[in-house]
Order: structure tokens, then sequence, then C-alpha cells
């Protein structure tokens, strides 16, 4: 047994040694459903412009998309519980892979519910990794610095995520046939061969970057399959079973709470980065092109901010660091209500810089010292991802309305519609100081 009072002195790597090369693998997870995320939200536009269909037809694909996490988190979470984190793995990018593949069979139909069902195959296969990958992660060493440990693996997720934005953008959007909605419908009532054409040519160069995208999943697949994967660290000798392990997660506040600070942060995150686009078109009038460079952007912000953030937090606790962030990113959220012009554009993508540690730091905050029970508990803080997409249609029902007045101030329907992300960003700020201090060790 190792002494105490030396092991004191010694400084205690974020990864361990033996961590290395797992922990390089399963954090190449956080790009692969990165990526996926990004590639995915400009084709709610495409789709509506190609297929010829409602707004609400075409949001649909946001529905599918986050509702496959709803849907598969907590069967995953019992799924790692019983199997374990490799399997887990395997599952998802199984499960991530045939979506992917399905959308061959979708372009051919030439219809939209096949999309829809490719999307929501996919995205139940990254529910299992974000599930799993989550909680391993934070075993791959001692609990004291797990919270960094996950913000090194979450600062690769944006990187990712940028790459589904070039793609999406150069890959995608730029090779669609440039007919807009009124030329199309006017060529499907005069010539419905020719819009056939278009249609089957424009549904190809959607469906290319996604068999691409499954191909290389099977061959991440491939790599986890043949690769040996630690169980990860646990002093857990508590009741294992399902209903004790409920009982503790419910009965713990820390935890609760991170589910609601999580769904309320992910709201703040989608509404920010859907909405600049909106906000500089209106508010300035940008062509959508130059805007959705803004949205770039400010990702690059969010990923050099991860790596900044990840290491601040060697130095500062993560529930006074969250809740700072929080409370300064909500303070850029009332610049882009109040100031005019570029200044309120520019304190909107300012706002990305606040939001880099907040995801992997409320999931760290949350399952610290729950032991094997951070399997399960982890499915509830994926839930929260699909939970935060009630927010984004009520700021679209405001800024759908008049513009508000208060006194003498006149704020534009988009200005004022901010109001929700400030709100989420009162609720994490409540949630980091709330946890600033650490969790108790699990009994």
């Amino acid at each position: 047994m190792s002494n105490p009072t030396s092991s004191e002195h010694q400084p205690i790597p974020v990864v361990p040694k033996q961590y290395l090369f797992p922990f390089a693998l399963v954090t190449t997870l956080f790009a692969l459903w990165g990526f996926a995320n990004d590639v995915t939200n400009p084709m709610v536009a495409a789709f509506k412009n190609v297929l010829l269909i409602s707004n609400f037809e075409s949001s649909l694909v946001q529905a599918a998309f986050y509702g496959g996490y709803c849907f598969m988190a907590i069967p995953a979470a019992l799924f790692i519980r019983r199997a374990g984190y490799k399997r887990g793995i395997l599952m998802g990018l199984a499960l991530y892979a045939i979506g992917c593949l399905l959308f061959v069979p979708a372009g051919n139909a030439l219809q939209f519910w096949p999309f829809l069902l490719a999307y929501f195959t996919m995205t139940c296969g990254l529910a299992f990794l974000e599930t799993t990958a989550n909680p391993y992660i934070l075993a791959m060493g001692p609990e004291h610095n797990a919270a960094r440990r996950l913000n090194f693996s979450q600062a690769f997720n944006p990187i990712g995520s940028l790459l589904g934005m070039f793609v999406a953008k150069d890959f995608i959007l730029a090779k669609l046939d440039p007919a807009d909605e009124t030329a199309r419908q006017a060529l499907a009532e005069t010539d419905p061969s020719a819009f056939e054409a278009i249609q089957t040519s424009d549904l190809g160069v959607i469906v290319l970057p996604y068999i691409v995208l499954g191909i290389v999943v099977l061959g991440v697949l491939a790599i986890f399959s043949f690769s040996k994967l630690p169980d990860g660290e646990s002093s857990d000798d508590r009741d294992p079973s399902l209903a004790a392990s409920l009982g503790r997660l419910f009965s713990t506040p820390r935890y609760l709470g991170g589910v609601i600070a999580q769904a309320f942060y992910v709201g703040a995150q989608i509404m920010c980065w859907t909405f600049i686009i909106q906000y500089g078109v209106n508010e300035l009038g940008l062509e959508k092109s130059v805007a959705q460079g803004y949205n770039i952007i400010a990702m690059i912000i969010f990923v050099t901010s991860r790596f900044i953030c990840t290491y601040l937090l060697k130095f500062f606790n993560p529930g006074i660091l969250l809740a700072v962030l929080a409370v300064v990113g909500g303070g850029l959220v009332l610049g882009t209500i109040f100031l005019q012009g570029f200044s309120g554009l520019y304190c909107l993508i300012g706002v990305s810089a606040c939001m880099s540690l907040m995801f992997p730091t409320i999931y760290g905050i949350a399952l610290q010292g729950l032991g094997d029970d951070a399997k399960l508990g982890s499915a509830g803080l994926i839930c929260a991802i699909g939970g935060g997409c009630i927010m984004p249609p009520l700021q679209a029902m405001i800024m759908d309305g008049p513009d508000r007045a208060f006194g003498s101030l006149v704020l534009s329907a988009t200005r004022a519609s901010f109001v929700l992300p400030f709100i989420c960003f009162i609720v994490v700020a409540i949630y980091g100081f709330l946890n600033a201090r650490p969790a108790a060790k699990s009994n």
C-alpha cells in the first residue's frame, strides 16, 4: 500500500499514465458527435427548399435529432450498467453508422420521413456515445480533477462542430441548386420531370457527406472493437440495484440541480448560436451567408476558450468558475439586448467564450461523488440536451411578435427575445454558486 503522507506531495496527473491511450481514443468520440450536430443544423433550411415543405415540417429535423437523445439516454444508461463502457461505445457507434447509411435509401425515396428516421437512428447512437463517454472520462483517474479531465475531452467537441459547419457550408449548401423556393414551386408545376431531376441532384449532395461520415464511423467502430479498454476507477461498494441507484440519485440535490442547470444551459447555447444569423439579418441588414460567418467566429472563440478554461480549472473551484462565467455571459446577453448595431452582435459572439466551460463542468459537478451511480445519472444529463430545445421555439415566438417598449426605450422583437438566454444564465450561475464546495465523498 502506498504511503499517504508521501503521495500528498506528488502531483497527480489529470490523466494517469495507464489511461492515456483509452483517454485519447474515447476523446475522439467528442469530436465525432460534435460534427454530427453542426453538419445537421443547416439542413433544416436545406430540406425546406429542396423538398418544398413548410417551416414546421422542416423543423422536424431538429425534433427527430434531439428526440433520439431523449428516447435513448435512459436505455443507454441501463445498458452500460449491465454491459460496461466498451459495449456501450460499440452500440453507439453501430447505431450512429446505421443512421448515416440510412440516408442512402432516404435519398432514393425522395421523401422527407425516411430522412427523419435516419436522423433519429443516428442520434440514438449519439445518445449511447454521450451517455457512455462522459462518465467514462470522469472514471479515468481520481475524482478531484475529474472536471478538468472532462473539460479537456469536451474541448475536442467544438473542433468537430467547426468541421461540420465548414462541410455543411462548402460541401452541401454551396453545391445545392441556387433556385429559390418560388422558382422550384413554379418548375414543379410546369415541368415536374425537370424539378425531380433538381431534387434528386440536391438530395444526392445532402446524402454524400453522411455516407462518408458513416464509413468513418464504421472505421472508428473497428478500432474500438480491437482495442483493450479498462473498466475505469470505482470504489463504490453500495447496493448496485437499479432501485437503490435511483433512490440515491433522486435524493442528491447536486445531481437534480445539475439536470435542471444543464437543460437551461443547452437552451441558452442553442438560442445564442441559432439566432446569431437572425440578429445579424434583422438588426444589421447582413446577408445570411455573412451572418453565418459570425457564427463560425463564435465557434472558434468557443474552442479557444474551452482550452483556456480547462487550464484555469487547475487554479479555481469548478463551481465558482462556472458561476462567474455565467454572470459574465448574462452581462454580455444584456449587451446584446440593449446595445445597438455591431456592439450588440459582438456581445452575442462573446457569449461563446463564457459558454465553453459550462456543459462539461455542470456534468462533472452533478456526477461528482456518485460512484457507479454516474452510469445511470449521466442519462438525466443527456436527456437535458433534448429538454433544452424547448426554449428556442419560445424565443422564436417572441422574435415573431411586436417590438417591446420599456418606458422611453423601445427594443426590437429580436433583441428583446434574448431575455430568455439571460434567464438561463441566471439559473446556471445559481447552480455554480450553490455547488462551489466539493461534494462529500460517497460511502
